[in-house]
């Protein structure tokens, strides 16, 4: 049966199947398959691990132009152009309406081998926004995303934040800008147990600079020593794994803090008491509205676009990099349980309301027929 005229082909294409952009792109794209689109995914074949190719394999089957995986480097250099002619080769196979690069790297591929036919459209998840725009790297990556906005037709943020930053930095050009923010599905509402032998405090992330795990330790280090005795359960991956884990041992707290391999995020939960968010940047992060959702208390940083998330509640976040800072909201949250609680039941239920994987396809997707619009005025014209 042939497909309607209402009917979309989409290709999503991403580097790193994991963290907060591949659960956008799951969620998205089983959004639209579900509302009848044709939709496929193209990602990087050496990262993910198993949970990576475990999510993919179990979307597979709903999306009607497949998965497929190929080497794609994270660091830019000559192997690009090998991965930039091999999303080419798929994205040229037929037809399509859509290809919609997410995060820097699959932003540059999905825009630079896109068919003429397809509308491309960018959500950049942070990306290049986290490099300072004085850094070599930042001055870098600016250049490109300048250079990319010209072959863009739709820039598609997942929060306000990410918005005003990439406008403050890079000049979008006669690109359509809309925002589509991060959602979640009635699953991630589902009440979770706090296991017995849950830890005082618990991250969830990749283990990397920027999400601030070192200083988590740092701050759990000094409130031992101040006669706090509380224990940590880290989960995830990541480049700065060995030397965090080295930095816990030389710290004293290798019977306090436990190392463990990526996992579903709810299974994650239920292994502390007290999430902590200690990153020093983001852009609209799925694990803050994951968390919320679960109602666990957690403490978190002033960076990126959660402030959207915590709304009223906005003055409970702390600033990030702040060592001490870290230390006295951990101390302060251990010491008043009940404020805590109340004050996550609260962000629950705003969560609930205004952060729906419902709302985020269909702004979505009104975003793309709004950029297919245009192409084709202008095309007539």
């Amino acid at each position: 049966m042939p497909p309607s005229p209402d009917t979309l082909a989409i290709v999503h294409v991403l580097r790193a199947p994991l963290g907060g952009l591949f659960r956008h792109v799951l969620d998205v794209a089983e959004g639209q398959s579900a509302r009848g689109h044709r939709v496929g995914i193209v990602a990087d074949s050496t990262t993910g691990g198993d949970m990576g190719t475990m999510l993919l394999d179990r979307i597979r089957p709903m999306l009607a132009l497949g998965v497929t995986r190929f080497p794609m480097p994270r660091q830019i250099g000559f192997g690009d152009a090998v991965s930039i002619r091999r999303v080419a080769a798929v994205l040229r196979a037929q037809p399509l309406d859509v290809v919609h690069g997410h995060g820097s790297k699959g932003g540059a591929y999905g825009r630079l081998a896109a068919p003429r036919s397809a509308i491309t459209v960018y959500t950049p998840h942070g990306g290049s926004l986290h490099f300072r725009r004085t850094s070599p790297a930042g001055l870098i990556y600016d250049t490109i995303e300048w250079a990319l906005a010209r072959r863009t037709d739709l820039f598609l943020f997942e929060s306000e934040y990410a918005r005003t930053m990439f406008r403050n930095r890079i000049d979008p050009g006669l690109a359509l800008i809309r925002v589509a923010r991060n959602g979640l599905t009635t699953r991630d509402f589902d009440p979770v147990t706090v296991r017995p032998d849950a830890t005082d405090l618990l991250f969830i992330g990749e283990l990397r600079t920027i999400k601030g795990v070192d200083l988590l330790l740092d701050a759990l280090a000094d409130l031992r020593e101040a006669g706090l005795p509380l224990t940590a359960t880290i989960v995830g991956d990541g480049p700065d794994r060995e030397a965090l884990k080295s930095q816990a041992a030389q710290l004293g707290l290798g019977g306090a803090v436990r190392f463990l391999a990526p996992m579903p995020a709810r299974e994650a939960f239920g292994l502390g008491r007290i999430a902590v968010v200690p990153s020093r940047a983001e852009s609209l992060p799925y694990i803050v509205l994951e968390l919320a959702a679960a109602g666990l208390p957690m403490i978190v940083t002033n960076v990126g676009g959660i402030a959207e998330i915590f709304g009223p509640q906005a003055d409970r976040l702390i600033a990030s990099g702040d060592r001490a800072a870290l230390g006295r909201a951990v101390a302060s949250a251990v010491n008043d349980p009940q404020t805590m609680m109340t004050a996550a039941s609260v962000l629950r239920e705003r969560v609930r309301r205004e952060f729906s994987a419902e709302r985020m396809v269909h702004d979505g997707l009104a975003a793309y027929r709004e950029a297919i619009a245009i192409r084709n005025s202008s095309s007539v014209a």
